[in-house]
């Protein structure tokens, strides 16, 4: 009988989350319903407020943004990236499948951002309807949420929403980080799936990956980035560009 690693419930825990199978039965899903009742209970909160990990999201992604860049944050949660782009210049749109969610950024961003999409990204007509308008599509804390199959339809939608030479930049869970196992105490309820470095290459593969890494091994101010983020981060992360010859539909 295989038998999990026995060092610390930790290892154990990161065993058990990197076999689990991506399904229903084990993982559960998350509703519309439990993310409503997730922000209506968070009420913003600390995701409204900058922490080191979201300033190495910033810097990561400052080379992509301007005055006038278009930009969608998809699973914009409390609109807390929807202001970093508002300050640099950028027409965002924001989206999120959460009614409540999308009523804390709009305060947060004082309804700044061209508009508030209640949308569902597993509707395959959502690229169609959006095809080709942004330059940059962000995401995270998004992927982890959905099985596979899920996040194939959602890679698609939103490829399928970015012009010709425009950038992906997507943020997930590392399986490898010490947050994996923490997690569930911080973020009670919401049910995920993290991703191994492998799995988040291949789910971009109709783009061109452009950069990719991790950061935060710890989330404080002094953390060894250039050492062990790329395999121990708490996020992952991809940045990928669709081919300037790619369809827009």
């Amino acid at each position: 009988m295989t038998r999990t690693p026995g060092w610390t419930w930790a290892g154990r825990l990161l065993y058990r989350l990197r076999d689990a199978p991506c399904n229903t039965a084990q993982r559960g899903f998350m509703r519309k319903s439990d993310w409503n009742s997730f922000w209506d209970r968070a009420g913003g909160g600390r995701f409204t407020s900058v922490s080191w990990s979201k300033r190495r999201i910033e810097e990561v992604l400052d080379p992509f943004l301007g005055e006038g860049v278009r930009v969608l944050d998809a699973g914009c949660g409390s609109g807390y990236f929807c202001g970093l782009f508002l300050s640099k210049g950028c027409r965002v749109s924001a989206l999120d499948s959460s009614e409540e969610a999308l009523g804390i950024a709009r305060r947060a961003t004082r309804n700044r951002c061209e508009e508030y999409l209640a949308e569902d990204l597993l509707d395959r007509s959502f690229s169609r309807r959006h095809a080709g308008r942004f330059d940059l599509v962000f995401t995270d804390g998004l992927f982890e949420h959905f099985v596979e199959n899920e996040q194939e339809t959602i890679m698609e939608n939103l490829t399928g929403a970015l012009r010709p030479g425009g950038t992906m930049a997507t943020f997930v869970p590392n399986l490898f980080s010490w947050w994996t196992a923490a997690r569930p105490l911080f973020m009670k309820g919401i049910h995920e799936k993290p991703f191994r470095r492998k799995k988040l290459i291949a789910l971009h593969r109709s783009l061109e990956v452009i950069r990719m890494g991790g950061i935060s091994v710890v989330p404080f101010r002094f953390s060894p980035e250039r050492l062990l983020a790329a395999r121990f981060g708490m996020l992952l992360y991809v940045l990928a560009r669709k081919g300037a010859g790619a369809s827009r539909t």
